[in-house]
């Protein structure tokens, strides 16, 4: 069975639209078609850039039986997913040089698990996991140091799950760059006296997000 794809597609006053496809998945706890992934997805879009965006299984079911969607599906069920979309996409001649990866979260982390071996233009994970939340003590980055495909993680300022000054200590690939978010938490959000707000933050998650797939042109 097919994994079934929600897309956003460039609108004709974008222009001509960019040669890859960003594929998108959610975190653990959210669907693809959360409030939060339906605004960037359709961010994206406006700036030439075709968005598709999918649910793992577990959610997928909870989606259809309106059950709470926990617990995620084990690490190979996740991987096998997204390898499966992937493939899905070169079945319809669509080949992992055209296509870039990422999610939030939990997705961005499948994503960068695979994002070498697929052979895929870039991997784009948005609010990344780097260690269990407000525990840096127990943070997980080996893979990240070797990365070669082309990286932007877009990451708010204080996400509890790697904050700015906590990912700035690591040493990553130089094949990564980072997006910081001004202040935002693990959902990008950012505090009232801030004076940033959630909407300007997701257009500058976007923003960064079409830039840097638009130069891989």
């Amino acid at each position: 069975m097919s994994v079934e794809l929600i897309w956003d597609l460039p609108p004709p006053s974008a222009g001509k639209p960019s040669p890859l496809t960003l594929v998108l998945t959610h975190g653990a706890g959210m669907p693809a078609t959360s409030e939060t992934m339906n605004t960037l997805a359709r961010l994206i879009a406006r700036q030439g850039i075709a968005v598709a965006r999918f649910n793992f299984p577990y959610m997928q079911r909870a989606q259809e039986t309106g059950r709470r969607p926990w617990p995620p599906d084990p690490d190979d069920v996740l991987t096998a997913t997204y390898i499966q979309v992937i493939q899905q996409f070169a079945a319809k001649g669509v080949p992992p040089a055209r296509l870039a990866i990422g999610g939030r979260s939990m997705g961005g982390r499948v994503a960068a698990r695979i994002a070498d071996p697929a052979e895929v233009a870039a991997l784009i994970p948005i609010s990344y996991p780097f260690h269990p939340p407000n525990d840096p003590t127990r943070a997980k980055t080996a893979h990240l140091q070797t990365i070669a495909t082309p990286t932007l993680i877009v990451q708010g300022e204080r996400d509890e799950y790697g904050t700015r000054s906590e990912v700035e200590g690591y040493d990553l690939s130089p094949n990564i760059s980072l997006e910081w978010i001004p202040d935002g938490n693990h959902g990008l959000v950012p505090r009232k006296r801030s004076g940033h707000t959630v909407e300007g933050n997701l257009q500058a998650a976007s923003a960064a997000i079409a830039e840097f797939i638009q130069r891989l042109r």
